[in-house]
């Protein structure tokens, strides 16, 4: 019954890299992103995609290190991981929004309705 479930989370050495995907099991989306919460923080934005056009942003602290991208048929969600510090552990999450304005903020997560239970990406030293 989970409209979106992720895989790929593990534990890997600083400086290696990780997969994860997300998969949507019904309907559609506007806008699909990742997040994550570090122990103790808030949940923050990582990368998000506008699917009309396959538009991507990212959050300063990833850019230039994590991709975000859609695939099979737009039914799976990927984010690719590279150069992973010890920052970057936390449980990442999934989420989708099936209806978009030009109002929302795309990179809080109140306007994304649909949410994975998340993954776990531990960075070791």
């Amino acid at each position: 019954q989970m409209v979106l479930e992720e895989s790929g989370g593990g534990v890997v050495q600083q400086g290696g890299s990780l997969r994860l995907s997300c998969a949507a099991s019904e309907g559609t989306f506007s806008r699909m992103a990742w997040f994550r919460r570090a122990p103790g923080k808030e949940r923050e934005f990582v990368a998000g995609i506008r699917m009309n056009d396959g538009y991507t942003y990212y959050a300063g602290s990833v850019k230039g290190r994590f991709t975000i991208s859609s695939a099979n048929a737009k039914k799976t969600l990927l984010l690719q991981m590279n150069g992973l510090i010890s920052e970057d552990t936390g449980v990442y999450y999934c989420a989708g929004s099936r209806w978009w304005s030009g109002v929302y903020s795309a990179t809080a997560p109140n306007p994304y309705d649909e949410w994975g239970q998340g993954t776990q990406v531990t960075v070791s030293a």
